[in-house]
């Protein structure tokens, strides 16, 4: 046991779980891919920030949410994620905002909204991760995007200290979200945002959530191991409609292969699929795409780690 991993594991003041050559697996939504050689599960977020004030100062970290845009190669990391997910996050009103946790899933501020008669938010049922998810890479769907509704963000630096940041400070697009100053997903995570919605039928939204639901269980092929889409929307045009086009659905390259549902979603065949086939049928699909259509798509999954 090397020895951070013996201070963080006697460090009386942390309340969370350390997890030592953790398959990164069974917290990916692809369900592949290698190990880390540390996760930690906060208890909260004075947790997770006294765990990274313990860090060693050159010790890379990685924060993970619900892994449903993530690969993670099969060779696995070398340092130490930060799971950040939980059921319990914190979710409440603040005045007219709704503060709610980044290890919070997106779809329970989708309903919390409904609940509370508020509008506009029904499109996050629609995004199968976290609020820190979808935050740091303006995730959308259904025409809404996540910035869209943020009032500010709480972040969480490595020092451990909390900041309060508004949206003027970040570079935001689409599917892209940076810290004008840099740092984001580095040195510095999302921890927490104050949300503003419209005033509206509540009944309404939650109506709204479930057709958006039935609708993505018609045209997504969530029975199998995916991460949600691939590739970004090239401007007016469809990834989906562009890999069709070019005869992909349901080509493979061992486990992973090209939805016939979907053709923008990778799916992981029975969970026999390793890291390797996923990200060679990414290149595959992108090059065939750049050949018949003179279009380079942008993978909007983000793949860390290291090949065997």
């Amino acid at each position: 046991m090397h020895m951070a991993e013996t201070r963080q594991l006697s460090d009386p003041a942390l309340r969370g779980r350390l997890l030592l050559d953790e398959p990164m697996r069974k917290h990916l939504s692809w369900r592949t891919g290698g190990s880390a050689d540390r996760a930690y599960v906060p208890a909260d977020l004075d947790d997770a920030a006294q765990f990274l004030r313990g860090l060693p100062a050159g010790e890379p970290v990685y924060v993970i949410g619900l892994g449903s845009n993530l690969l993670v190669r099969d060779g696995g990391i070398r340092g130490t994620v930060m799971l950040m997910h939980s059921s319990h996050a914190a979710m409440h009103m603040d005045g007219a905002l709704i503060y709610a946790e980044a290890r919070a899933a997106s779809p329970k501020v989708a309903r919390y909204a409904a609940t509370h008669g508020y509008a506009g938010a029904e499109f996050l049922a629609g995004i199968p991760g976290t609020v820190g998810g979808a935050l740091a890479m303006n995730a959308g769907c259904y025409g809404s995007e996540t910035w869209d509704a943020v009032d500010r963000v709480l972040t969480l630096r490595r020092s451990g200290q909390l900041c309060v940041r508004r949206p003027v400070d970040f570079d935001i697009g689409y599917r892209h979200v940076a810290l004008r100053c840099g740092g984001l997903g580095v040195d510095e995570w999302f921890a927490a945002a104050w949300f503003g919605f419209a005033r509206g039928d509540g009944e309404a939204a939650r109506r709204r959530i479930k057709e958006l639901l039935q609708q993505r269980i018609r045209d997504q092929p969530l029975a199998l191991p995916n991460a949600g889409s691939v590739f970004r929307n090239p401007s007016g045009d469809h990834a989906a409609r562009l890999i069709d086009a070019c005869g992909l659905k349901g080509y493979a390259i061992g486990g992973a292969r090209v939805s016939e549902k979907h053709a923008n979603f990778i799916v992981n065949v029975h969970g026999r699929g390793s890291a390797a086939d996923i990200e060679n049928l990414i290149e595959h699909v992108r090059h065939a795409v750049l050949a018949r259509h003179g279009v380079e798509l942008v993978a909007e999954v983000r793949i860390i780690g290291e090949n065997p």
